[in-house]
């Protein structure tokens, strides 16, 4: 038995069929879960929330125990592209949560126990969430709720549990102020109880349901990203022992070969490290009743063009959380956004074009992007205030003879944004397209990649979002 840990994800990613569970009986099950689980949300004016309010000196949004997070102004300077100063409200909540996955294996193929689990803000009402996904403030109760489920195998507490992966990760950097959660998968070699709402899928069957829209939230795809997978040796193991002449696809050498990058990861840490140098990002906390171009009433704050976003206020009642009814703010996006990697082939080789990107709430200044990310629709023609760069190959690929390789939407985390959602995009560009690229963008591997995401505030939500959507099948 091959005891490699990446050879196991390896093999999980490569396992679409599921003897505990068929992608169909999934699709059903979370269909019932939708049916039979009591959810409403309300819009309510911001005087109906309970344990909330705003502070009577700063104007901030926040809960009255101090915790959990509120919402606050800052006020941002910077050298980074073509508007050098503006005001916003933004999510603080410094506290890192969990966000973990318990796996086990069933006949020597690892799975992953998931979670059907009801947020607020969720698009679709139910989506398959980590086992725990939980803020300081739920698993400490301070809501004074029950406890999430199965929180002990995160914590150390069990000589059951082995760590495979365990990572800080940041969350969205025009939304949150420096935010992080810790990504988290765990193996046991125990029984353990399957409560109600959790269920057993390979990784490649959650890859596969990443075809769908809005199934897999955003706290699933940042913990499957950061998964290695080997070398390409790991591969020719997989075969052997599995007796399959299965053959590599573009995504899977990009993922395992580390030969044939055009540029050296000591060449992009210093491609990084310069832009970083150069930049210049000012951000400082401003009471939220004094940021300039937005505006409160009773149900919203929201720009006084109604651009970006708004944070208005739910009462969320959902029948299989630890508390069944509650009230809170949420940030309400203005239109759907896109987000696209274009991958060209180099060296014989599926390289991705990488944008260092410069955001309000960044803990490190630049972190590396898709290509394309334009949220809140700003992107739409005379809404933006600046030119995105590569945006016409993503919108018209035909017009460039690109080819679209991947192509959904998938939301924002619903616990904090209400129904946010952005079409993601993977297109191959033609062979005609300039490997020379601007300044501020630089191709890189799968492999390269993955290698980034190991360490904490390289890789955005957007891009880890989009790369755990890429199968291998």
């Amino acid at each position: 038995m091959n005891n490699n840990i990446k050879y196991h994800f390896l093999k999980s990613a490569l396992t679409t069929e599921n003897t505990l569970m068929s992608n169909d009986d999934f699709l059903h099950w979370i269909e019932e879960k939708k049916k039979t689980t009591h959810h409403k949300i309300t819009f309510i004016p911001f005087s109906n929330m309970e344990n909330w309010g705003f502070n009577s000196t700063t104007g901030n949004l926040e809960h009255f125990s101090g915790n959990f997070f509120s919402i606050e102004g800052i006020n941002i300077k910077t050298n980074w592209g073509k508007v050098s100063e503006w005001s916003q409200p933004i999510i603080n909540q410094p506290e890192i949560g969990f966000l973990g996955i318990i796996t086990k294996k069933f006949n020597n193929t690892l799975y992953f126990l998931m979670q059907a689990k009801i947020e607020p803000g969720n698009i679709n009402v139910v989506q398959l969430s980590p086992t725990l996904q939980a803020t300081k403030s739920n698993y400490t109760q301070v809501h004074q709720g029950n406890a999430p489920f199965y929180l002990d195998y995160f914590l150390s507490e069990r000589k059951d549990v082995t760590v495979l992966l365990d990572q800080l990760q940041s969350e969205q950097g025009a939304r949150f102020l420096k935010k992080r959660n810790r990504n988290m998968i765990v193996e046991i070699n125990s029984e353990i109880e399957l409560k109600d709402n959790f269920c057993w899928l390979t990784l490649g069957q959650i890859k596969e349901l990443l075809k769908y829209d809005n199934i897999i939230n955003m706290d699933t795809r940042t913990v499957i990203s950061g998964i290695p997978f080997g070398n390409l040796s790991t591969f020719e193991s997989f075969k052997k022992e599995e007796n399959t002449d299965l053959k590599l696809n573009n995504f899977l050498i990009s993922e395992l070969d580390n030969s044939k990058a055009i540029h050296s990861i000591e060449h992009i840490i210093s491609w990084i490290t310069r832009l970083k140098s150069f930049a210049e990002l000012e951000v400082e906390r401003i009471p939220l009743n004094s940021i300039s171009d937005w505006k409160k009433d009773d149900f919203s704050i929201h720009h006084k063009d109604h651009k970006y976003f708004s944070v208005v206020a739910v009462k969320a009642e959902i029948g299989n959380r630890e508390v069944k009814s509650w009230t809170q703010p949420l940030v309400k996006s203005a239109q759907e956004g896109i987000i696209a990697f274009l991958i060209k082939k180099i060296n014989g080789i599926y390289h991705f074009l990488v944008q260092a990107k410069l955001e309000s709430g960044n803990f490190d200044i630049v972190e590396l992007a898709p290509t394309v990310q334009c949220l809140t629709g700003n992107y739409r023609k005379g809404e933006n205030e600046y030119e995105v760069e590569f945006l016409d190959i993503v919108l018209n690929p035909e017009k460039h003879h690109a080819k679209v390789l991947y192509n959904t939407f998938q939301s924002e985390e619903g616990g904090r944004f209400y129904q946010e959602q952005n079409k993601n995009m993977l297109i191959e560009v033609a062979n005609d397209f300039e490997v020379e690229v601007p300044e501020k963008f630089c191709w890189m591997t799968l492999n390269q990649l993955k290698d980034f995401i190991k360490f904490n505030n390289y890789l955005n939500i957007q891009s880890r979002s989009l790369l755990s959507t890429i199968r291998f099948k």
